[in-house]
């Protein structure tokens, strides 16, 4: 990915998510020659990316760990395009991550991911933090196909845990 790209796709990411949902620019950036570490980008008729969706792809699931448009040009389909472009290329179970349902805005999140066939799980989560010095994160797990058992929850924390958070898991023993 050139250089350019990515200072699109990390402008795009400012711009859509608070500062404890995103890493440092070298921290995103690093993630580039992560193995399991995926860009999917739409773009303009001039080459320009108006949304990304950055995910890790493993034997067990995928983890869509950002989607986000342009805010110039939100609200016109583009997100759930390339939402429904990325499920269509995958017969794993994909996860994502939102806040919980305690405001305006999380609830249109997770009634968006609705709508594309997700579904929001009960189970406790947090996402460590992403940042030196952040606190971990409460938030909730959203899973296509289907929900999950809580005994699948466990094993895609574990997953996310270990492989996208680099922490080790909870209870256990590293």
């Amino acid at each position: 990915m050139n250089p350019t790209a990515f200072e699109e796709i990390y402008t795009i990411m400012e711009a859509s998510f608070p500062v404890t949902e995103i890493r440092t620019f070298s921290g995103q950036k690093s993630l580039l020659s992560h193995p399991h570490y995926r860009l999917h980008t739409e773009l303009d008729t001039e080459n320009r990316i108006q949304a990304f969706l950055a995910a890790w792809e493993f034997p067990e699931l995928r983890f869509v760990e950002h989607l986000a448009v342009n805010p110039e040009i939100r609200g016109g389909g583009i997100g759930k395009k390339l939402m429904q472009t990325y499920l269509a290329l995958t017969d794993k179970p994909v996860v994502l991550e939102v806040e919980p349902p305690e405001n305006k805005l999380a609830e249109r999140r997770i009634v968006f991911y609705e709508r594309l066939g997700f579904h929001l799980n009960p189970f406790d989560y947090v996402q460590p933090p992403l940042r030196e010095g952040q606190a971990d994160l409460p938030l909730r797990i959203m899973t296509y196909p289907r929900q999950v058992t809580l005994q699948e929850f466990r094993m895609f924390r574990d997953i996310l845990y270990t492989e996208v958070y680099n922490i080790p898991v909870p209870g256990r023993r590293r």
